[in-house]
């Protein structure tokens, strides 16, 4: 009886050992590696490093090169919202997407740009909430696309085109939607 309680043990022993590297074990994500552009059944994806690249130097490689081509906006006009920087202190930030406004906004935000496999809104807020404030000490105090990305806590970003030409049939321009989310509700957060 005494041997087969230890013979027990020692399995139950071996696969707390097992499930605890397999748990423990996980190899960490610092940082979007890449950007995956779903427009209905084609994706085409792109790496971070060569975005980050092009918005710095106007360098591209010729995947980015037919994506950006695909856009219709000159080069120039990409890289001035790629680098277009936002100066948000973190505390405003934090005060602005953990507020219910904030929460509103990511929540219809994740339904443009969120994590792979990701079944609910929630997981995806979670993920922009993550990514702005990273974005944010990345960029020591102030936030641009390139940052946000870099700060995103999954390996790879769906940014899906549908839902981001339903939002944009709303607006004029990607500028004038930046202006808008960005400027209009921090001057009120700042102020309060």
């Amino acid at each position: 009886m005494q041997l087969a309680q230890i013979s027990r043990m020692k399995v139950k022993i071996f696969f707390i050992l097992i499930c605890s590297q397999l748990l423990f074990n996980i190899s960490k994500v610092n940082a979007a590696e890449e950007i995956k552009i779903v427009y209905s059944i084609f994706s085409r994806t792109i790496k971070v490093n060569s975005l980050k690249k092009f918005a710095e130097k106007g360098d591209s490689t010729k995947n980015l090169r037919r994506i950006l081509k695909a856009t219709g906006s000159p080069d120039n006009e990409i890289r001035s919202v790629l680098n277009k920087n936002f100066e948000v202190p973190i505390t405003i930030a934090s005060k602005l997407v953990y507020s219910e406004i904030g929460t509103v906004f990511l929540t219809r935000l994740s339904a443009i740009i969120h994590p792979p496999k990701a079944d609910d809104q929630r997981t995806g807020m979670l993920a922009l909430r993550a990514s702005t404030i990273k974005g944010i000490k990345i960029g020591d105090g102030k936030i641009n696309l390139i940052n946000f990305f870099e700060g995103y806590p999954t390996k790879t970003v769906i940014l899906n085109v549908n839902a981001l030409s339903k939002v944009m049939n709303k607006v004029e321009s990607i500028t004038e939607l930046l202006d808008f989310f960005t400027n209009s509700p921090l001057e009120k957060i700042k102020t309060n």
